[in-house]
């Protein structure tokens, strides 16, 4: 027997958010009113009877999590944050889609309080809602006691075709119902409507097979329109599940209401002056008013509010009682939700000379992961199936698995995410978005442009999401150009707010990760090697940890080479050389030009200084190089397969030949006469 009771308030409150969506896009002239009209149903009950949040307190750590999957509906992320409380004013929504608005296009993370995580590109926010499903699993598993159940909330997700469409939400979804997570709950708003008109035109699958094979349980809700009770209802089935996500298939009419409802001419641009006013009569609002709100709207999601911070004020209550039985869980449990880290951790990070032996910098990232893991227990994160190739699981993880598989368990840190590269990117998003984890994903280096959508968004975001990028250049070898990364360096060295690191040698890679740990709201890729590297004879990690460094000094120089990763040991052998025959060569190791470029100016032009011409060195694309050298070595197409010594033989990246060329470039600059000045020397 259902126990949903009507509520007088509940119609004007479903029309009071379809008469601002249309208001809101309509004022800014831009925008998708259409989805948003269609929803307001679900949202409605899903807020008024299900939510658990503290609009006051938007961080409190036990809340619901909810997620707009469909960026397309972004107008009713923001009418809910504003009726429920949240610190987004009617002015606020009169701004939809302005600049410098806390209302902008699509929900971005940091910007707009009460917003989880930025979607936009489709898929993305689905895949976001099962790495907050993840999250919550595990740190429940870790941290719940009898008698205290800490940690309890539900993610939901609006998604829509659009999303179901993308690759990004199958493999998440697929993942999903692999690990049981039955703390997920999406609505899936099937109206039949995408940008191109109906569906029918591209989209003629069975959604509801397709979630079931990937061990999802699906409901149904035939009219989302109306059936108030049947969305309630299905939401209480959904939370009875507890070891599968849940599918809730609402059939619903995009831009109900409208003249134009049911049609792909509502989904994605403005209603006209008329209709609005239409829309409005028909649900007895005044046609003449504009973002209009009548009291018993307010009062319903004040109430909402109300109860939320109950809650909130309830769990502080549970929290200090725990506090008092398991004090040592306690402290840890709190120090992850604040984002401190362990006092001393950083002096578990391996140290070398040039003494010790050469290894590849993917199995010295792994000696790393090995002394921080035991430290670090919000250090969670895996491969897509390369964790042989990856070297990221260490001697002491366990499998994050359902129990009953008899692979793991909820407790384990290390993820096996399949050959599922994007999902996997946007999935340790919303772990990251979570709290109190700090993801770590792993592939090959090329791999990496697979999720380059994720990657996107964890910059934008300020997601730190550390991604292990082994086999980073023709330094792999036999696979060939399939596999070896020739652009994708200057790709995400071009990205604003993400971290490339390409360590030469052992100090460098402890010092990406420390800088990769201490970055707060930045991502890192951290690309590296198959073939071993020698350890440096002037690297420490304080050196490496400023984004370069001099690693052979020399005065009144002819040259300076300049290099990165498994090159900076040829532009090493080069200088030799070159040394030998009387030309003055220095060499700086850049292994991230982000952390480089956030130095003092006084610090980079003493690394990169004027006086002599700059050669770079790199076995890549050597597009960005100009900003730190006037000419550059590298490639100019793709690899080739064969023994790595022999594709850098092939390519010229020899200490011999870098010599060769270093000579050349004196020779210029000496011919063009003049003062050399640094390239990194600027008019602004």
């Amino acid at each position: 027997m259902s126990n949903f009771v009507k509520q007088p308030a509940d119609d004007i409150c479903v029309a009071t958010i379809r008469a601002l969506a249309a208001d809101v896009v309509g004022k800014a002239n831009s925008g998708h009113p259409g989805a948003p009209m269609g929803m307001a149903p679900v949202a409605h009950v899903l807020f008024s009877r299900f939510f658990n949040a503290n609009p006051k307190s938007s961080k409190w750590y036990n809340r619901d999590r909810f997620v707009l999957s469909n960026g397309h509906a972004c107008a009713l992320q923001y009418i809910l944050l504003h009726l429920l409380g949240y610190k987004l004013s009617m002015d606020d929504l009169k701004q939809f889609r302005q600049i410098d608005s806390l209302t902008p296009g699509h929900p971005e993370a940091g910007h707009t309080d009460g917003i989880e995580v930025t979607t936009g590109p489709l898929g993305q926010g689905f895949a976001n809602g099962v790495g907050l499903g993840i999250a919550q699993a595990h740190m429940a598993a870790v941290y719940n006691k009898d008698g205290f159940d800490l940690i309890n909330n539900y993610t939901y997700v609006f998604t829509g075709d659009g999303c179901l469409m993308e690759g990004v939400a199958s493999e998440a979804a697929s993942l999903a119902g692999h690990l049981q997570l039955g703390n997920l709950i999406y609505f899936y708003d099937d109206n039949h409507i995408s940008i191109d008109g109906d569906t029918a035109v591209a989209f003629t699958e069975n959604v509801e097979q397709r979630f079931l094979s990937y061990g999802w349980q699906v409901l149904h809700v035939n009219d989302g329109d109306h059936d108030l009770e049947g969305i309630y209802n299905a939401v209480v089935e959904a939370q009875k599940e507890k070891s599968k996500p849940t599918l809730i298939r609402l059939r619903t009419t995009i831009g109900y209401g409208s003249k134009q409802q049911g049609t792909h001419g509502v989904h994605g641009a403005p209603l006209k002056a008329d209709d609005i006013q239409a829309l409005k009569t028909k649900f007895g609002l005044p046609a003449d008013q504009s973002f209009y709100v009548p009291e018993e709207t307010y009062k319903v999601y004040g109430e909402t509010a109300a109860r939320g911070a109950a809650l909130e004020k309830k769990w502080e209550a549970l929290l200090a009682s725990y506090g008092q039985k398991y004090p040592t869980e306690y402290a840890e449990l709190t120090r992850r939700i604040a984002g401190k880290l362990p006092d001393g951790w950083e002096k578990s990070l391996p140290t070398y000379t040039a003494k010790d032996a050469a290894q590849a910098s993917r199995k010295l990232s792994e000696i790393v992961l090995s002394a921080v893991v035991p430290i670090l227990p919000e250090l969670m994160g895996g491969s897509a199936d390369l964790t042989g190739s990856n070297l990221t699981r260490t001697k002491t993880m366990v499998d994050f698995q359902p129990e009953n598989t008899g692979l793991g368990n909820y407790k384990g840190t290390y993820l096996r995410f399949g050959v599922r590269e994007h999902g996997m990117g946007a999935i340790a998003n919303g772990m990251h978005a979570y709290g109190g984890i700090i993801p770590f994903v792993a592939t090959f280096m090329n791999f990496v442009s697979y999720a380059a959508g994720a990657v996107r968004l964890s910059a934008l975001s300020k997601h730190q999401v550390i991604w292990v990028a082994t086999h980073d250049s023709i330094g792999l070898g036999e696979d060939g150009p399939t596999h070896q990364p020739i652009e994708t360096a200057a790709h995400f060295r071009a990205m604003p707010n993400i971290d490339f690191w390409r360590p030469a040698d052992g100090n460098e890679t402890s010092a990406s990760y420390y800088v990769a740990l201490t970055r707060k709201e930045t991502p890192s890729i951290l690309s590296l090697s198959r073939q071993n590297l020698p350890n440096l004879e002037a690297s420490t990690i304080e050196k490496a940890s400023k984004g370069g460094y001099v690693v052979h000094e020399v005065q009144h120089e002819d040259l300076t080479i300049v290099s990165s990763g498994s090159e900076v040991s040829i532009a090493l052998e080069a200088a030799v050389q070159l040394n030998s025959e009387g030309v003055k060569t220095r060499v700086v190791s850049l292994p991230c030009w982000s952390v480089f470029d956030a130095q003092s100016a006084e610090y980079r032009l003493s690394v990169l200084r004027s006086g002599a011409p700059i050669l770079s060195v790199e076995a890549l694309a050597t597009l960005g190089w100009q900003k730190y050298s006037h000419e550059q070595f590298g490639l100019f197409g793709w690899g080739a397969s064969g023994p790595y010594k022999k594709v850098y033989e092939k390519f010229g990246l020899t200490g011999s030949n870098i010599a060769s060329v270093g000579k050349k470039v004196v020779s210029f600059y000496k011919q063009k006469g003049g003062e050399v000045i640094s390239p990194l020397v600027k008019a602004f």
